[in-house]
């Protein structure tokens, strides 16, 4: 009997151990630091079509991160949409040089069809951060890549 119930005992924690340990949502993509306007910011990087596809999906906690940052090879003109995204979203797009072309606040879609966000103009970076936390960035705002 000590030993069915020592078993079952081991089983139950191994389960709860295995599903308890699944990887942080942003673990696997590298993190960078950028400034803003003299600002420095810790983000994600999605830099692969896998990346930039899922972007902030599912996230409620960004464990210390300021953000993300999307990473295009080419100039784009794609919207972004906040499909399965569970928080509000400021993002601001920038041109190949850095400087700013846009910047729009975001809302959690909760009904199919859901909204895109579009530029005012094709860009090459996007940044993604909690609502509020790129208001002050507006025309004549500046990104500059730290790490690279």
């Amino acid at each position: 009997m000590a030993i069915r119930l020592l078993a079952l005992v081991f089983v139950a924690a191994t389960v709860v151990a295995c599903t308890g340990s699944s990887a942080p949502p942003l673990a696997g993509l590298t993190s960078t630091t950028i400034s803003i306007d003299d600002r420095d910011l810790t983000v994600a990087v999605a830099d692969t079509p896998q990346a930039r596809g899922r972007g902030l999906m599912g996230i409620t906690d960004l464990g210390g991160l300021d953000g993300m940052l999307f990473v295009f090879d080419n100039d784009i003109e794609a919207g972004f949409w906040m499909k399965d995204t569970l928080i509000p979203l400021d993002i601001a797009f920038f041109d190949v040089e850095g400087l700013a072309v846009d910047r729009l606040s975001m809302e959690p879609c909760t009904a199919n069809p859901c909204p895109t966000y579009n530029a005012a103009g094709p860009y090459r970076f996007a940044v993604e951060a909690p609502a509020g936390d790129l208001s002050f960035v507006g025309e004549g705002s500046v990104l500059v890549l730290l790490d690279e």
